[in-house]
């Protein structure tokens, strides 16, 4: 198995993600990986950790780097990015996944541009794993799509399902759709066409779900689109992040807290642990002709081993075939209208 990644999509320069390689190849011997970026720099970076390249590491040159300041459309002017080069090598088959760290728009719209979708596919999701009090909640969409339609958010729903059980390993995981109010009839006509749909789509349904249901575990996945969804992640890391400054503020403001502190650091590591969005690895890019993991542009070297973690386990599982197979099933059951293959060529609306 081969697992390609971006090695220069990191805001802190390639050191964290050679970091995330060394790892990752220490682990899993089963898995070489090609790292696309500027080969002075990764060669670097490689001899720094004892590495270089041979069986396990193969190096694909890419002069050029797409910018957080980028826009989708500066693709075309950085045609040999690494971004662009990532998409080529899974396109032209010589990786079976791709970790792309970063740009999260470039990512998408190279590797949508790049790989197409899957069959029974017009719009791809990102799928991104947030903690809750049961465990784990995958919330899709994060930002690809900020316009779904119902067909999309019902396609969402089957996609992140086979992921939450087959990756994740969540045993028939539930599904809520993200509205204002847990009523059938809430929502906008759009969110209301959508409920009817995942009514009768081969899912675990529970309903309409509120923003504070994510996190108190009332279900598996919860379905939005990419707006709604891109603000809850926002939101979420500044909470996440305040809070750990509060936590950390308050620990320091006296001699006793200080001293109070020094007992619970085992319970402060392991809420760090599951608060920690590093700990599962990334978020992949459903519904593309590919395996596409989308990592955070301030990824660490635990956050990068865990990205190429999930790669790995999705090819294991067939996730695509999975996907595929169970669109199929659900475009039977709800008799919809055949795919247009033009959509699939649509400029994508990643945020």
């Amino acid at each position: 198995m081969r697992v390609a990644i971006d090695a220069m999509g990191n805001d802190q320069g390639a050191t964290p993600i050679i970091d995330g390689v060394k790892q990752f190849l220490s682990t899993y011997s089963d898995t070489s990986l090609i790292l696309v970026g500027r080969p002075d720099v990764v060669r670097t970076e490689l001899a720094r950790v004892g590495l270089s390249e041979g069986e396990k590491i193969e190096l694909v040159e890419a002069s050029q780097v797409m910018e957080m300041k980028d826009k989708v459309a500066s693709l075309r002017e950085k045609k040999d990015s690494s971004i662009v080069r990532l998409v080529e090598t899974v396109k032209a088959g010589k990786a079976d996944a791709m970790v792309a760290l970063g740009n999260t728009a470039a990512a998408v719209g190279a590797t949508t541009l790049g790989l197409r979708h899957l069959k029974g596919v017009k719009r791809s999701g990102i799928a991104v794993p947030l903690p809750s009090r049961k465990g784990v909640c995958v919330v899709i969409d994060m930002g690809a799509n900020t316009a779904a339609k119902p067909e999309h958010l019902m396609a969402y729903a089957v996609m992140a399902s086979i992921y939450a059980e087959h990756v994740l390993g969540v045993k028939n995981p539930s599904v809520g759709l993200l509205n204002v109010g847990e009523e059938a009839g809430k929502g906008n006509e759009w969110l209301r066409q959508t409920y009817t749909m995942l009514e009768t789509a081969p899912v675990n349904f529970l309903g309409n779900v509120e923003g504070h249901d994510i996190y108190e575990g009332a279900c598996d996945v919860v379905v939005c689109d990419g707006f709604v969804g891109n603000v809850v992640l926002k939101a979420s890391e500044a909470l996440a992040s305040t809070i750990s400054l509060w936590l950390k503020e308050s620990l320091l403001s006296s001699v006793i807290s200080k001293f109070g502190a020094v007992f619970c650091q085992g319970a402060f590591k392991k809420l760090k642990k599951r608060i920690n969005y590093e700990s599962y690895g990334g978020a992949p890019l459903l519904g593309v002709n590919g395996i596409c993991i989308i990592g955070h542009g301030r990824s660490s070297a635990n956050a990068v081993y865990n990205a190429l973690r999930v790669a790995r386990e999705s090819v294991i599982v067939g996730l695509n075939n999975l996907i595929s197979e169970k669109l199929v099933e659900t475009q039977r059951e709800l008799e919809l209208h055949p795919i247009d293959s033009n959509d699939n060529c649509a400029q994508p609306q990643a945020v």
